[in-house]
């Protein structure tokens, strides 16, 4: 086994290359040094958006903590006056359980406000000799999808183009003597869930001192799988490994946002029962109005840190960087902010900074931790902003929603933080108008363009809190990163 000095010369070059690095950019495009991931011996190395990562094999225990400083230039930060008003700084239901008209995703068993959780179905699966559990959210064949209950996203056909390993190839099997019950799932690859997840705030909380992922992807592991024989595609995130006891306060065999597993009741002659697992939620805004959903993986460590998901650098492999809806794409838009307001009782609080800051971002996620779960509850989340919905009324923006978000970092300028305008957004359109109609308030990651930086998430929608989502605020402006008849020349 590889000593600790052995494994830190071997990941010197693991980077968390965006966004963290991005901050950094000199005029030339010289990175410094970031913060790095720890990996065993075995790495190699991929290309992601003309920098380079590493795709890592699990680490090993040694390599729990191995990092390196960051030396990365601030962004500015606001902290607004409190918020007079007490309670939540997010509209919507934020207690009690969550009516059943307000869950996009169907299979859901249950979204428990004050738990800030949904419990999915879990399902089990195998690599090798061992036993792996995980969710399915969404299906690239609209039949498939009504037919279980998950989320229809046909751009999920797409996410093989050009990159055979970005889909596993899953074989199924099941006892001869199974009277009522699903198959078995055999994967190519899974996560590491034995990392220890470290984020240290940096001295404007974000971008952060140190983040290291606490579950890493191993070389076949990609979250979107194929059944041998069939074309369609699901959203098959694993997040538990093993036959338990599960480790739901460290994490140390489960995703960092498995908040519980409820085993399957023994069933008897003629019964059937089947396991659940809670999963901390996320609260965000699509169309202006206050969305959940949940993240299991990034392409991105320093954003798999922040997320609490699995780090998967295969991920930015994926058609294609930009695409968004246009042909072959499987990625759809989200809109975080790295420099928004912060403040617990900040009404126009938003960004990296305030989950950092205000989200209790360092600290493992556990129903036992009341203080995170209390926070997230009053909107200590990055509120990000997703593009296209489930729900929306128009046919070929509701058709256009993928869970795998690709991230356009916005980054408000010195003069919309002194003048006050870094307020929350809520509306893709309202942020596309804004960035392309006062770059001198909204760019991309220290001054450069705004639009895609490659860093994926995937993020399964699961449902609204206030008014279901059905159009956007505004209409994009011509010119504007939107494909309109505005777009094309006469």
């Amino acid at each position: 086994m590889a000593s600790k000095q052995q494994l830190r010369k071997r990941i010197a070059a693991v980077t968390l290359v965006l966004p963290l690095s991005l901050l950094a950019c000199t005029a030339s495009g010289n990175l410094p040094a970031v913060a790095a991931a720890s990996a065993p011996a075995g790495t190699t190395s991929i290309s992601t958006g003309g920098m380079s990562t590493d795709a890592m094999s699990a680490p090993t225990t040694e390599s729990k903590r191995s990092m390196s400083a960051l030396t990365t230039e601030p962004a500015p930060v606001t902290t607004s006056p409190a918020n007079t008003a007490a309670g939540p700084i997010i509209p919507g239901q934020t207690t009690g359980t969550l009516p059943v008209t307000k869950i996009v995703l169907e299979s859901t068993v249950e979204v428990n406000l004050s738990h800030h959780s949904a419990t999915l179905p879990l399902h089990e699966g195998r690599f090798h000799n061992q036993k792996v559990w995980y969710i399915l959210t969404e299906a690239s064949d609209e039949g498939a999808a009504s037919d279980l209950n998950v989320n229809f996203a046909p751009k999920l056909a797409n996410v093989g183009i050009g990159c055979r390993a970005c889909v596993q190839q899953l074989t199924l099997t099941a006892p001869m003597d199974n009277k009522f019950g699903e198959g078995i799932a055999h994967f190519e690859g899974i996560p590491n869930f034995s990392p220890t997840r470290v984020l240290t705030a940096g001295p404007t909380a974000f971008p952060p001192a140190a983040a290291v992922p606490g579950a890493v992807g191993d070389a076949h592991y990609s979250p979107f799988v194929r059944f041998a024989g069939s074309t369609t595609v699901y959203n098959a995130p694993i997040v538990a490994t093993g036959d338990g006891p599960f480790d739901v306060v460290h994490h140390s065999n489960t995703a960092d946002r498995v908040l519980k597993i409820n085993p399957a009741k023994k069933a008897g002659p003629g019964q059937y029962y089947a396991p659940s697992v809670e999963f901390l939620l996320i609260n965000g805004f699509d169309s202006g109005q206050p969305i959940l959903y949940i993240s299991t993986e990034s392409s991105d460590a320093a954003t798999a840190t922040l997320e609490r998901a699995t780090f998967v650098p295969l991920l930015a492999k994926t058609p294609f960087t930009g695409g968004d809806d246009f042909a072959g794409s499987v990625r759809e838009r989200i809109f975080p902010f790295v420099n928004g307001q912060t403040g617990t009782d900040n009404p126009q609080a938003q960004g990296l900074a305030h989950l950092i800051r205000d989200g209790h971002a360092s600290e493992d996620a556990s129903l036992s931790n009341q203080g995170l779960i209390r926070a997230l509850i009053n909107g200590g989340d990055s509120l990000n902003v997703q593009g296209d919905f489930p729900t929306l009324t128009e046919q070929h923006r509701k058709f256009a929603y993928s869970p795998l978000w690709e991230a356009n970092f916005g980054q408000w300028t010195d003069k919309a933080v002194k003048l006050g305008l870094n307020k929350r957004q809520t509306d893709e359109f309202q942020i596309l108008n804004l960035a392309k109609n006062r770059p001198d308030l909204l760019t991309g990651p220290m001054g450069m363009p705004y639009g895609s930086t490659n860093v994926l998430i995937n993020c399964p929608v699961i449902a609204f809190t206030a008014k279901q989502p059905t159009e956007d605020l505004v209409k994009p402006a011509p010119g504007a990163q939107v494909e309109t008849n505005g777009s094309f020349s006469r």
